[in-house]
């Protein structure tokens, strides 16, 4: 059986790299990516009929240099000259929404923003009554500086 096995190493890193590129659809990094580059390294080694040892050594080198040389300027061609990417609720800063509950000038009220309702209060004081639309300025935790479109 380990004949079989290791005279078809070749189709061993085939299925590899296979499996690391399904596993880098789902996430995204470019880490798996690296490591399907590899197998398809150490797939050539098999073909050409190097030792075991060397294949997986040759798998792990690959992998090691794509990870340096080439992900990070495939990551930075990806994402642009966007440095920093806002994420999550720092994204909600700019957006515009629609008053759910009335906001009272020293108080709070809710905010509908995408299906979601978050807890608002004014920025000038002003109160604002149930369907104004606004402009989200700022968040500090989970509370939402809002003011009047």
């Amino acid at each position: 059986m380990y004949n079989i096995l290791f005279e078809n190493m070749w189709l061993i890193w085939l299925i590899v790299s296979f499996i690391a590129l399904i596993i880098e659809l789902n996430s995204g990094d470019i880490y798996c990516l690296c490591f399907a580059f590899g197998a398809l390294a150490s797939l050539v080694c098999a073909a050409i009929g190097l030792p075991y040892w060397l294949q997986i050594l040759v798998w792990a080198v690959a992998s090691v240099l794509c990870i340096i040389f080439v992900r990070p300027p495939l990551i930075k061609r990806l994402h642009g000259k966007e440095q920093e990417r806002k994420s999550n609720a720092d994204a909600l800063v700019g957006r515009q929404g629609i008053v759910t509950e009335a906001i009272a000038a020293d108080g709070y009220g809710y905010v509908k923003i995408d299906g979601d309702m978050w807890r608002s209060h004014t920025d000038g004081g002003e109160t604002l009554a149930v369907g104004d639309r606004v402009t989200v300025v700022a968040r500090e935790s989970t509370i939402l500086t809002v003011t009047k479109v």
